[in-house]
């Protein structure tokens, strides 16, 4: 689903995936969020990982959302789902419920047709996917239904475990579902300020997906993300306690917007 967005931003869903959990895949999502929102565009962030925790940053309390991202997943029109976040009007969230795990089997088209049928999700200017840490139906299904795909890691031995197998599934959604999916590039999330190993990790990253592939700025380790996230606050309200992490995102959310926009004016 693409529209035309606010202030010519071109509307378009992201999924941002990872087989592996703790690599900091909400993290990155809701700093991307933080991003846009504090340049005044309006994002829609729909949490698929059964754990919820992008939905209660965003200020949704477990039970409190009258439906969620398993009752579309089960028809449930994605309107209906749609709830105010604690961000303010710019961000809205449809969020997740540990019942989102009964649907690591079946049918994986449901939220792309339920994408498509949303007139909120056409009227923002990004969707964000927050994906289970899986490689299931829940991730395919994020994937059938996004139009990028951002790989988060971590620069660790067992951050770059299991890299191979995640691009093996969107090559395969995109070969066999969905040929418009686009592999957007690679975050690197948690870099600490100086270790050798964390460098190793890098230039191995860069081996295995190519230079070009790997986003700059790096998201470094910092002690305010875990605050920002326990006050469920976006990381733009600390404004100089965080400005370092403000401009890394800051950054990769141009990054993704020249993405999104170059591709759709290439396929206009």
């Amino acid at each position: 689903m693409t529209e035309i967005g606010h202030d010519g931003i071109v509307s378009s869903t992201v999924a941002l995936v990872n087989q592996k959990g703790g690599v900091g895949k909400t993290t990155v999502t809701l700093g991307l969020a933080s991003a846009a929102a504090h340049q005044g565009l309006r994002v829609l962030v729909i949490d698929l990982d059964p754990q919820g925790s992008s939905s209660w940053v965003l200020g949704v309390e477990p039970g409190d959302a009258p439906y969620t991202t398993a009752d579309v997943l089960n028809g449930v029109p994605l309107d209906h789902a749609v709830c105010a976040s604690g961000w303010g009007p710019l961000v809205s969230v449809v969020a997740a419920s540990r019942e989102l795990q009964a649907h690591e089997q079946g049918p994986a088209k449901r939220l792309r047709k339920a994408l498509k049928k949303s007139t909120v999700a056409a009227a923002v200017d990004v969707v964000l996917l927050d994906c289970s840490p899986s490689l299931g139906t829940l991730t395919r299904s994020a994937l059938m239904a996004a139009d990028h795909a951002l790989v988060v890691v971590e620069p660790s031995v067992l951050g770059l475990r299991g890299l191979g197998a995640v691009a093996d599934l969107i090559d395969d959604v995109w070969a066999q579902d969905h040929p418009d999916l686009d592999l957007a590039g690679v975050i690197a999330n948690r870099v600490p300020a100086v270790s050798g190993e964390a460098e190793r990790r890098l230039e191995e990253l860069t081996q295995i997906v190519g230079r070009n592939a790997v986003w700059r700025p790096y998201v470094p380790q910092r002690v305010v993300v875990t605050q920002a996230q326990t006050e469920r606050r976006p990381l733009h309200e600390y404004g100089s306690r965080a400005r370092d992490l403000i401009d890394v995102f800051d950054a990769l959310w141009a990054q993704l917007a020249r993405t999104i926009t170059v591709r759709e004016r290439r396929t206009a």
